[in-house]
């Protein structure tokens, strides 16, 4: 007899900042829907590379899912989900088709070589709160026990910079 699986909700925040930034996210949601299902997807923002220089600014979106995966089986199929999509891992925090992380996986505190989570910085960035917010305000951090939407107000204002992005009107 098969053990039952119970469906857990998972947090991702998603990235792009090379080729068709829109597109590349877009895409990377529909597939994603191969590991569970997606639940809730917020609009796109507009960010500024973060720790690092030089780069196109990037594109984010969180997404909420639900999936009967382990955390290491879903870890598994986005990374090959991203290299699937073009992800090469050439420099750390380098540019990229799509970057997908895990920021939280239900209410799992996860801390190996491989997997960390909650992620271990989303409560610093901009980029990942403010599209989190808007789909899940009320989902509590499990370490810190606080409010999506009490990270997102505690952080300084000069956190980064995030505006929500419209896609240029087609020409016709």
């Amino acid at each position: 007899m098969k053990p039952p699986y119970v469906k857990k909700t998972v947090y991702l925040s998603l990235g792009s900042n090379i080729g068709d930034r829109a597109a590349n996210l877009k895409q990377a949601t529909e597939r994603l829907q191969d590991v569970g299902t997606v639940v809730a997807a917020s609009s796109l923002y507009e960010t500024d590379p973060v720790e690092v220089e030089q780069q196109p600014m990037f594109l984010n979106c969180a997404l909420a899912m639900e999936t009967e995966l382990t955390p290491w089986q879903f870890l598994s199929q986005i990374l090959v989900l991203e290299q699937s999509m073009g992800r090469r891992r050439t420099q750390l925090k380098g540019p990229r088709t799509i970057d997908i992380d895990i920021v939280f996986f239900g209410d799992a505190v996860i801390d190996t070589s491989d997997l960390t989570v909650p992620h271990p910085a989303m409560h610093q960035r901009r980029f990942v709160l403010e599209p989190l917010a808007e789909i899940a305000p009320d989902a509590i951090h499990p370490v810190f026990k606080s409010y999506i939407r009490e990270l997102l107000s505690a952080l300084p204002q000069d956190a980064g910079k995030v505006r929500r992005y419209e896609e240029p009107a087609a020409s016709s």
